[in-house]
């Protein structure tokens, strides 16, 4: 039984309130004055407090001040004949749950308690039965999407379920649909993925039956906007899902409105190696290679995968003949951030692009930190990591900066990330690459049926390290594990969030456009 203290210096006035409330099953204990409410508040711990602002001795006001130093927790609610602003101000600065002005009827009394003390409740039931009204509907999407339009309508749909249903014991259903989903998807991106490009001569271009993939982004969604004189930041965040996006926009929303919110599809192999240099290049990794043999990073090279990204930008932009001055910062580091801050604010070129390694090194670090698998041992724990960042960490006070000076904000990433549950064995040779979701190298050898292999790599855009080099790569949540120390390595990866491989998380990203806030 719920309880609540009422608070009112004529509360026998208000039996009629107290009886209703009663036959509703609520127990209610009552006090006419400040000082005795303060006791009774302690001693009889209520659900919530109705509390009169207009009381002889300790005013409302101050009794609500003392309520929230005592027990912050519980929530007020401030009942009031006055309709004066100041007092509906101060009554909200001290942080009160509700504001209802005299005379109040039951049922305004009965909508309160509902709102605040079985809201929870309520919505998460509501919540449930929807899901559970659609749950044959995401099915028959999953068992039926032929095009990357409904592929991407599937990933919106199940990460807006996983995201309600968080807390929920049905997020095993959710689960259950995305590992359905996950395994058609890859099976549709094995039929589909090579028709996307063709090759003429030594160039390989995109077909136009392709969706929207990485080597086109800025064309699609730069480009554009500095043609109409728009000054813009384009933001890159390292391993950024939809889901991830989705947690993060309501505080986004404070200074930003949504122009187009769009998602595209990262190339194989979802690495940043590949797509996040296919995205400032505006080529696929193999035209690199050929064109720019010193900017492109062997697998088996120690060098960083990714050191030549503001290099690559100038290619794309003299290739395209277009005078555009540009600044390109790497953010690895809160310090680091914060000189970019300072350095945006004086920066006269209409384009700035800034890359974020945070949710990468997350990502990394996790896996190797046993701590951090304790606070992201889920995909809602890792959306609560990447909000609490976003909040509390320079980044949102750049984006914030951007909008202040009128900055066109382009917002995507260069491709997600999965948990991984599953091993399977791969045999290859000792020059093959590390990635546990992808492996490129002579001879690969595994005996799952899920693997998804690319036999000529220059027909879809990618270089071979060697002639007889072939790409294999994992689908769904599974990962390769080599057969020295199998079952070390499946329970070392089991459950880390990575990419690489082929999954609605990694290929289906978000790509939004985003204008400040006048």
């Amino acid at each position: 039984m719920n309880r609540i203290l009422w608070v009112d210096d004529e509360i026998d006035l208000l039996q009629p309130y107290i009886i209703y409330l009663k036959g509703k099953n609520y127990d209610v204990v009552t006090a006419s004055n400040g000082d005795d409410a303060l006791d009774v508040l302690t001693a009889t711990k209520p659900d919530i407090v109705f509390l009169d602002e207009n009381m002889p001795g300790m005013t409302g006001l101050e009794t609500l001040q003392e309520m929230k130093r005592l027990h912050p927790e519980v929530p007020v609610v401030m009942i009031t004949k006055s309709e004066e602003e100041h007092i509906m101000e101060q009554a909200i600065g001290e942080k009160i749950a509700d504001y209802l002005i005299k005379p109040v009827n039951p049922s305004q009394i009965l909508l309160c308690l509902k709102k605040h003390i079985h809201q929870q409740e309520i919505v998460s039931e509501q919540v449930q039965q929807n899901y559970r009204q659609e749950w044959s509907d995401i099915s028959y999407m999953i068992n039926t999407a032929s095009t990357i339009e409904e592929w991407q309508a599937i990933e919106r749909t199940l990460s807006r379920w996983d995201i309600e249903l968080e807390h929920s014991a049905m997020r095993s259903l959710v689960e259950d649909q995305r590992n359905q989903a996950n395994a058609a998807f890859s099976k549709w991106i094995a039929k589909n993925y090579e028709s996307w490009f063709e090759v003429q001569s030594d160039n390989v271009q995109s077909t136009k039956d392709a969706p929207l993939m990485s080597q086109n982004i800025m064309k699609h969604s730069v480009f554009p906007l500095l043609d109409k004189g728009e000054k813009v930041l384009l933001c890159v965040i390292d391993n950024f899902r939809y889901d991830q996006w989705k947690t993060i926009q309501p505080l986004l929303s404070e200074f930003y409105t949504i122009r187009s919110e769009e998602q595209y599809t990262s190339i194989l192999p979802t690495a940043t190696q590949y797509a996040r240099n296919a995205i400032f290049s505006g080529l696929m990794p193999l035209q690199i290679q050929q064109m720019y043999p010193e900017l492109w990073v062997e697998e088996g090279d120690e060098d960083s995968k990714n050191q030549f990204e503001r290099e690559l930008v100038q290619t794309l932009l003299d290739r395209y003949r277009r005078r555009d001055t540009f600044s390109y910062w790497k953010v690895n580091e809160s310090d680091f951030c914060e000189r970019v801050i300072q350095q945006l604010r004086h920066s006269q070129t209409a384009l700035n692009i800034v890359v974020l390694n945070f949710i990468d090194m997350l990502s990394h670090s996790r896996t190797e930190s046993k701590m951090m698998r304790e606070l992201a041992n889920d995909e809602a724990a890792y959306r609560s990591l990447t909000l609490s960042w976003f909040r509390h960490s320079p980044t949102y006070e750049l984006l914030r900066l951007a909008a202040e000076l009128g900055y066109t904000l382009v917002l995507t990433t260069d491709h997600g990330t999965t948990r991984v549950r599953n091993a399977v064995q791969i045999i290859a040779d000792k020059n093959t690459n590390t990635n546990i979701r992808y492996k490129v190298g002579k001879a690969l050898n595994c005996s799952a049926k899920s693997v998804f292999s690319i036999e000529r790599p220059e027909r879809v855009g990618l270089p071979s390290p060697n002639v007889s080099s072939s790409y294999m790569f994992c689908t769904g949540s599974d990962f390769f594990a080599y057969p020295n120390q199998f079952n070390y390595y499946a329970q070392y990866y089991r459950n880390t969030f990575q990419h690489g491989g082929i999954s609605l998380e990694e290929m289906i990203i978000p790509l939004v456009t985003l204008d400040p806030k006048k």
